[in-house]
């Protein structure tokens, strides 16, 4: 008996702290959606950066975040509001990030045919190259063909 009331008393208490949650009032300098959209667009795209050649950018002395703040001309305080507001509500936020994500993969499909041409480009060249260093065999032939073997007199020793 004890054991079920000290189960109603948690769930009890979960849900009361659960019914607290209010939805962020919008803030009076609220970045616009295309704006979020954009700024979450670079943001996502340096980060990534910084996972693949921290080195470069330690080096370089590039804090993402603090790059991004500075290029919107918007403080980390109004970033956080405009976040927390559009982040409480999932359907905004969600279209936000599928916009994001779909430049992204536009990005990545761009830049993966830009590769394949370059990689194509070079296996061309190399197989050219490769293709004028090799000795056609009709040739070394044609070559044994021409030479008179009669008038090949043998060394004297």
């Amino acid at each position: 008996m004890l054991k079920r009331t000290y189960i109603i008393l948690v769930l009890g208490i979960v849900l009361l702290a659960c019914n607290g949650i209010k939805k962020p009032k919008k803030p009076d300098n609220l970045i616009s959606k295309a704006q979020m959209t954009d700024l979450l667009y670079d943001l996502y795209l340096l980060n990534a950066a910084k996972g693949v050649n921290r080195a470069t950018l330690e080096k370089n002395d590039l804090d993402p975040e603090f790059y991004i703040l500075k290029k919107y001309n918007i403080d980390s305080t109004r970033f956080a509001e405009s976040n927390a507001y559009y982040a409480f509500d999932a359907e905004t936020y969600k279209a936000i990030v599928d916009v994001v994500k779909e430049r992204l993969e536009s990005k990545k499909q761009h830049y993966d045919e830009v590769k394949k041409k370059e990689t194509d480009s070079i296996n061309r060249r190399r197989d050219s190259i490769a293709k004028s260093k090799r000795t056609p065999k009709d040739s070394i032939k044609k070559t044994i063909d021409t030479i008179n073997v009669e008038t090949i007199k043998p060394k004297d020793f």
